[in-house]
């Protein structure tokens, strides 16, 4: 054993220079041929050599002329080089042929520089191809006489084909361009390619090799090259239109047709099986198709095949991995659209992060540094630029002014600061101080006088100094905010399919162990409470398999409750089926609401609104706008919208509410107010956030119990800057969560305390359903007013209960063999 393995070693080393010496010697070989043919144009030279020789159906040659137009029309540079081509192509086939050539290409050329200025140049250039190739064949056919109903069939199919043609030729020509930027064919393009490679097979027709023709022993590579690479559909299409080119050119290639269609299904269909596999493809097309025929012609089509196997065989891996990135449905096509969609993920999540740190920085910008130190300094600042103002007035014109502010700087200082600090709470001087101060200042009763007058600009000043130092707060928390969310956008970007191989292989035993036949799964997080799978599944009939097995095992396995968070079933038998999985949120939420308009009207000033956030997160509101009517509406409406757009962003709700103040306030200069109650659930532990704008106290009913939640804040749009009071509360399961506008809560007529009303009447309610209570809390008020609806009214009620899944879970025995 270990005298083997030295001996071993070097052969596989040897193997593998090998290898790498011939991938070399075969990427310079490419590269040479690659520069002659490509970039100095001798590809054209030769495409234009064979198009000038093709015929069809004996007299017909639409090729030559939809060539030399295309490439007047695309590479005009190479035009003249590629005329000449194509004539001595022409000439070869023979002389008759070469004269309607170059009487046609002369009257194109004479055609496209006489309107070459003309617009539109793609649909002039077909018109001049069949004026250009009818009118030289009418010349040539009337000089033997008058034509034939047969002939002006001909020329007219000749004109017509050479207008198409040269459509087709503008698709595939630009193919072979070096400097081809777009990196993949659509199927019209293969097929533009496929009409191109076969036209110029036809300028092969009478060449053999040994007895082999030799556009037989192309043609049939050429199968075998697309059939290898794109399958049986790319295959069977090339056969079919190079088959079809080829009996056109000669009829008695009518059956080359069939076998080439076939072998290149049968070639698709057996690639897998490598190039062997391709290769038997063809050689079993050709037995089959040769049965029909002779044992003399059997024998020609037997050695064409097996030459273009060779040249099939020969042909170079990259070669074949080149040319399948072009072809849709292929694995390298797959390969280069996933790493370009992985780039353009990569750019798009870099550039939100560069937005992100952008607007981070900003806020950091905007936001106070270190607020004790800032604020100390200030006081200090305000307080020597408050003294010079009142010494300006009063000291600078007194004889003692060098005594006090000289000699007994410190004392001066002081007394007159402890006067401003004492007058500034709008109190008069303390005695003692102002005592001392009358003794040790000549002019007392004039510079408190003065302090009184400049203490007002002073506090004007600094309540300007605050609202701007908010107001930058608030730019700070809402830039932060954005920040935050994109910076959160960006992850998402960049979410991957992660690798858990452990639960990977337990679900997917699981699945088998059921019978459940599993054809791909995704598991892109495992995250408790925010766990996301996909798979596709294969069933003959569905029966919601998803939520009542599939979702139970992935619970167990998975020790949290998984629920399926989107399907997309087959709707025919052992078709694939999409199933989306997901975290269940620990609690749901059950809501309703109930409101009327004053006086019975249709239009409420109040509006509520129930919002599904992200990240587990329920949130409901309602907004009160001032007054009643159609104003009210649109302001209370236009609240809940602006509130509903800026947490859905996932901007935090206390950022949101001061956002939408700012907004309010700014936007018009009417009195228009509007007050907002907000609550915001999280649904995986019930706990409650509440941001009451000017509104009433909501309730918490538990059991017989009830609780109050309240808190003081202005509507949004009197003032620009404020502070937004958050109340939170742990709901537990069966909990109902009661809010009301004023007009529920400010309504009961003739109650001295609506607060204790409103709890008995809720706590009184027999119902647990949330829009009875509702309904019936509503009805409540109004009877109170024997009918009357003084005010809009609201009510909203949730209902926070356990979730529990109507499938429960299922165990994952393992089998007895592991």
């Amino acid at each position: 054993m270990m005298d083997s393995i030295p001996r071993v070693k070097p052969k596989t080393l040897g193997n593998e220079k090998d290898n790498r010496k011939w991938d070399r010697f075969s990427k310079k070989v490419y590269a040479k041929v690659s520069t002659i043919l490509l970039d100095k144009g001798w590809l054209y030279f030769i495409v234009g050599f064979l198009l000038g020789r093709a015929v069809i159906l004996s007299v017909v040659s639409p090729f030559a002329v939809a060539f030399l137009a295309t490439m007047w029309f695309v590479h005009k540079e190479k035009a003249a080089k590629s005329m000449l081509a194509v004539f001595a192509g022409a000439l070869s086939y023979s002389i008759t042929h070469s004269i309607f050539i170059a009487l046609a290409m002369i009257l194109f050329i004479f055609l496209a520089g006489l309107f070459k200025n003309v617009k539109n140049q793609q649909l002039v250039v077909p018109l001049f191809v069949f004026i250009s190739t009818a009118v030289p064949r009418v010349f040539l056919y009337s000089i033997n006489g008058q034509l034939s109903s047969y002939e002006w069939m001909l020329l007219a199919v000749e004109g017509m084909l050479g207008t198409v043609l040269v459509l087709i030729f503008m698709q595939s020509i630009p193919l072979l361009s070096p400097k081809r930027y777009k990196p993949t064919l659509k199927n019209e393009e293969i097929v533009c390619m496929i009409i191109l490679i076969a036209s110029i097979l036809t300028g092969t027709i009478g060449w053999e090799v040994y007895g082999a023709s030799v556009e037989q022993v192309f043609s049939r590579y050429f199968v075998l090259i697309l059939s290898f690479v794109g399958g049986a559909a790319i295959g069977s299409t090339v056969g079919v239109v190079a088959g079809l080119i080829l009996s056109l050119a000669n009829v008695a290639n009518l059956y080359q047709m069939s076998l080439l269609a076939f072998s290149g299904l049968l070639g698709g269909l057996l690639k897998e099986g490598k190039k062997p596999g391709v290769a038997v493809g063809l050689l079993v097309g050709t037995f089959l198709i040769g049965i029909y025929g002779s044992a003399a012609t059997l024998a020609p089509s037997l050695m064409e095949s097996l030459i273009a196997i060779i040249f099939f065989i020969l042909t170079p891996a990259s070669w074949f991995r080149s040319l399948s990135r072009y072809i849709p449905g292929t694995e390298a096509y797959t390969t280069e659209q996933e790493q370009y969609l992985q780039k353009v993920r990569n750019v798009t999540a870099r550039r939100v992060e560069q937005f992100s740190d952008v607007f981070g920085a900003l806020s950091k910008s905007f936001a106070p540094s270190d607020i004790q130190v800032q604020d100390e300094h200030e006081t200090k600042w305000e307080t020597d630029y408050f003294l010079s103002q009142v010494t300006e007035k009063t000291c600078q014109n007194c004889f003692l002014k060098d005594r006090c502010w000289q000699r007994q700087f410190d004392k001066t200082y002081n007394l007159m600061e402890e006067m401003k600090d004492d007058i500034s709470d709008g109190n008069e001087p303390n005695r003692k101080v102002a005592r001392e101060f009358e003794n040790y200042c000549v002019k007392p009763k004039k510079v408190v006088e003065a302090m009184k007058e400049e203490v007002s600009f002073f506090e004007a000043n600094r309540k300007l100094k605050d609202q701007v130092t908010e107001s930058k707060q608030l730019v700070a928390d809402q830039l932060q905010g954005v920040s935050d969310v994109m910076e959160d956008f960006a992850k998402e970007i960049l979410k991957e399919r992660q690798h858990h191989e452990e639960q990977e292989m337990q679900i997917i035993h699981g699945l088998k162990h059921m019978g459940i036949d599993l054809e791909k799964l995704d598991i892109y997080n495992l995250e408790k409470g925010n766990i996301d799978i996909e798979m596709t599944v294969s069933f003959y009939n569905y029966h919601g398999e998803g939520p009542k097995l599939i979702a139970p095992v992935l619970s167990d396995i998975l020790q949290e409750m998984i629920v399926v968070k989107q399907e997309d079933i087959s709707p025919f038998p052992n078709g694939y089926c999409y199933l989306a999985f997901g975290s269940a949120k620990e609690f749901v939420i059950e809501t309703g609401a109930a409101n009327a308009a004053k006086g019975g009207g249709l239009i409420s000033g109040d509006s509520y609104t129930t919002i599904e956030l992200g990240a587990g997160k329920y949130a409901m509101a309602i907004s009160d706008g001032m007054g009643n009517g159609q104003r009210a509406k649109e302001e209370s409406v236009e609240t809940l919208r602006l509130l509903q757009q800026i947490l859905q962003t996932g901007i935090p709700e206390k950022v949101a509410i001061k956002s939408i103040n700012s907004i309010l306030a700014l936007r018009t200069t009417d009195e228009m107010f509007a007050t907002l109650d907000l609550a915001v659930i999280d649904l995986h532990n019930a706990y409650v956030r509440f941001l009451k704008i000017g509104s009433t106290p909501s309730f918490v009913k538990r059991g017989d119990k009830m609780l109050k939640v309240e808190a003081s804040n202005l509507p949004m749009g009197i003032i620009q800057e404020f502070d937004v009071d958050i109340v939170s509360e742990q709901l537990l399961s069966e909990d109902l969560l009661i809010m009301m506008s004023d007009g529920i809560f400010d309504g009961p007529k003739h109650v001295e305390n609506t607060d204790l009303w409103v709890k008995r009447k809720i706590r009184e309610m027999k119902t647990e359903d949330p829009q009875e209570i509702a309904d019936l809390l509503l009805e409540e008020v109004i009877r109170t007013r024997s009918g009357e609806i003084g005010d809009d009214m609201t009510v909203l009620v949730a209902k926070v209960t356990k979730n529990t899944p109507e499938w429960a879970a299922v165990p994952v025995y393992q089998s007895k063999a592991q």
